[in-house]
């Protein structure tokens, strides 16, 4: 079937009245080492193909493997994070097959003696219902290489003429994280996946061991999903779509792998055990190959390595470096900065906290933190199709220059007018904000006697507002403090000519 295909669906309600699904959540992370897991290559991203190659991570002969402790470090404590077990005791198999993206026909892995077993993560919903995923294991292995297919449309292997390898990334260190089957989830399936993807993305981040670009390939999900009929108990034969790459992408994969089982299930038709790709442009999957077995594959004991046994000293020192649990630091900074539910979402969503964070410890208010970075220098931005702490990285400004900002406004010399005006020379590389303030000459005219004589010529120019206010009716001001601004040619101080205002008609 080609991506261009489709199959037939059945509604998501009837599914759900019909079924109960099960999830199983695969996700592979690449470590942010600056070098392989068992060689000494370099790992950047973006490299000409095949120039981070060596013979170990090309599987040459006589070629042995030296374990990347950073990876190991890594992994316990990626592991430690998850509320895992840290095995005692824990070695490296080949695992056996046949792609040309695996130069050496295996991938060194864990298998059935992985390094950390056993744990959970609890996950918020968006209607604040936590639900907790159970991980089955962590186990460190190697990325392989990655196959390019040449003539095609979508850079798939469906209409390119030839395929070129790159081994690149073959070698560069792998945590796989694999959830227990996920159950009882119902129709909030596709929004538990979403949703636990996206915690684990922000823990990782969090512990500082990978960069979790899932646009870069270096945090990747697979998805496994089931039907079973309803309340039967019985886990169906599952599906597994590989190498989803975006939160979104997840979500839609669930809801359509859903929608496609029950399809075939409720005309009396049987799954298919096999691998699905996904197709970001469609929304759909398409079969890959099939897979017999649950574990197709044949593993021995790697003999070039050694087994991992962490001592539980290290083990115990490493769980003392872990940071705050991403979601318990979201409702500690929520609280302390009095930001609602609304406006924490949209921080979070634009990827705003741990800038905003640096600027309250920098000095600056909550409230100015969230204004600056989520305003102009946002829009920028996503124009740039960046997110905000790389573009404003990218023109070197930073905490410090939201913090002057303000300090220009509560000073007395901007108003918020003003503060725009400079923020944008700042963001157009016109020097900090007091120097974009001197070369524009923006202050605000601190003359009482200039704002007196405009509010008076305002309120008599307007006596059916004045009328209104003196009638007890003050949100009227709003219209009369934008024609004393414009009297004062935007230098005059908003708050100021308001308090004015209201004395002025008996309402101070």
């Amino acid at each position: 079937m080609s991506a261009g295909d489709t199959e037939a669906l059945m509604g998501y309600d009837d599914v759900l009245a019909a079924y109960d699904p099960a999830l199983g959540l695969e996700v592979h992370v690449e470590l942010g080492t600056n070098t392989k897991m068992f060689c000494g290559c370099a790992t950047t991203f973006g490299a000409e193909p095949n120039t981070q190659v060596c013979p170990v991570c090309l599987g040459l002969p006589g070629a042995l493997p030296v374990v990347n402790a950073i990876g190991v470090e890594s992994a316990i404590r990626i592991g430690l994070a998850l509320n895992c077990e840290i095995a005692t005791w824990s070695r490296f198999a080949r695992k056996n097959y046949f792609y040309p993206d695996m130069p050496k026909n295996f991938q060194t892995s864990q298998y059935d003696e992985p390094i950390a077993f056993g744990g959970h993560l609890d996950v918020d919903l968006e209607d604040g219902t936590v639900f907790r995923v159970e991980i089955e294991r962590a186990h460190m292995e190697e990325d392989t290489g990655k196959s390019l297919h040449v003539g095609g449309a979508t850079g798939r292997i469906h209409g390119a003429t030839h395929s070129l390898v790159d081994y690149n990334r073959a070698g560069i260190p792998l945590i796989e994280i694999v959830t227990k089957p996920i159950v009882g989830a119902g129709e909030r399936a596709p929004d538990v996946a979403r949703a636990y993807v996206a915690t684990l993305r922000d823990l990782l981040k969090a512990l500082g061991v990978s960069d979790v670009k899932m646009e870069q390939g270096s945090m990747r999900c697979d998805v496994n999903l089931s039907l079973s009929p309803k309340g039967s108990g019985v886990l169906g034969t599952r599906t597994e779509t590989k190498n989803v790459n975006s939160l979104r992408s997840v979500e839609r994969a669930v809801r359509y792998e859903m929608c496609r089982h029950g399809a075939i299930l409720g005309s009396g038709g049987s799954i298919l055990q096999e691998t699905r790709h996904w197709h970001e442009d469609t929304g759909i999957t398409t079969s890959g190959r099939e897979k017999s077995d649950a574990e197709d594959y044949r593993y021995f004991p790697e003999p070039d390595l050694v087994p991992i046994a962490p001592a539980r000293d290290w083990v115990e020192e490493l769980r003392a470096t872990l940071p705050e649990p991403p979601a318990q630091r979201r409702k500690r900074l929520q609280a302390a900065y009095s930001y609602s539910d609304l406006e924490m979402r949209d921080v979070l969503n634009a990827g705003l906290l741990d800038l905003i964070e640096e600027t309250v410890t920098a000095g600056g208010s909550p409230a100015a933190a969230r204004k600056w970075w989520s305003g102009e220098v946002a829009r920028r931005a996503n124009a740039e199709g960046q997110d905000v702490p790389s573009y404003a990285a990218g023109l070197g400004v930073g905490p410090a220059q939201v913090v002057e900002l303000e300090t220009l406004v509560t000073s007395g010399r901007l108003n918020d007018a003003m503060a725009r005006q400079a923020w944008e020379g700042v963001l157009d590389g016109e020097g900090s904000p007091t120097a974009v303030a001197d070369a524009r000459g923006l202050q605000l005219n601190q003359d009482s006697g200039a704002l007196e004589t405009a509010v008076d010529a305002v309120i008599a120019a307007n006596p059916e507002v004045a009328e209104k206010i003196r009638d007890g009716k003050v949100q009227a001001v709003g219209a009369l403090i934008g024609q004393v601004m414009k009297e004062m040619r935007g230098q005059g101080d908003a708050a100021a000519a308001r308090a004015l205002i209201l004395s002025r008609l008996g309402q101070a």
